[in-house]
């Protein structure tokens, strides 16, 4: 892996395509270069499918950190604080929630220190109270598509209900 290697991977995400062709049109390196690094990156189970599913211990991306974000309640807070929480570096996905925790927040890291400055980009937003933060052990499911956890028939029925 190195910055071409990341290069193509973050357009061809960014661009939603896998395409060698557009991938190159977007970074110029050359299309040779672009369809032989991600065959590269397929052998060495870097990418996992066609959809980019990604392995991102391999990318140094080891860390998973769960936080709960407690914040003060405040006109329109949720969407000010929910856009400040989106914008920290390493941040993957930030949810409103119901109850006595007003964010989760998902981020992955590459070490303990950046998992600290993650958490002290939390603390500098002005509205946050208090967090509580987790360290992932071990993934036991993450599906990227939530329609594979349902029955086709379950399905079905829901949008027949609709």
């Amino acid at each position: 892996m190195d910055q071409k290697d990341i290069q193509i991977l973050k357009t061809a995400l960014s661009e939603g395509t896998s395409s060698p062709e557009e991938i190159h049109e977007h970074t110029e390196i050359p299309k040779s270069t672009v369809h032989y690094r991600l065959n590269q990156l397929r052998e060495e189970k870097i990418l996992k499918n066609d959809f980019f599913d990604m392995d991102l211990s391999k990318l140094g991306l080891s860390i998973t950190i769960i936080s709960e974000v407690y914040a003060e309640f405040g006109e329109g807070y949720h969407k000010i604080v929910g856009e400040e929480l989106a914008d920290i570096e390493g941040i993957n996905q930030v949810y409103f929630t119901m109850g006595d925790t007003d964010f989760v927040v998902i981020g992955h890291v590459t070490d303990r220190a950046m998992a600290e400055s993650v958490v002290e980009s939390y603390e500098s937003i002005e509205q946050i109270r208090r967090t509580s933060s987790k360290f992932v052990i071990s993934t036991v499911k993450n599906e990227r598509h939530p329609i594979n956890d349902f029955e086709q028939g379950t399905l079905v029925k829901a949008l027949e209900e609709r």
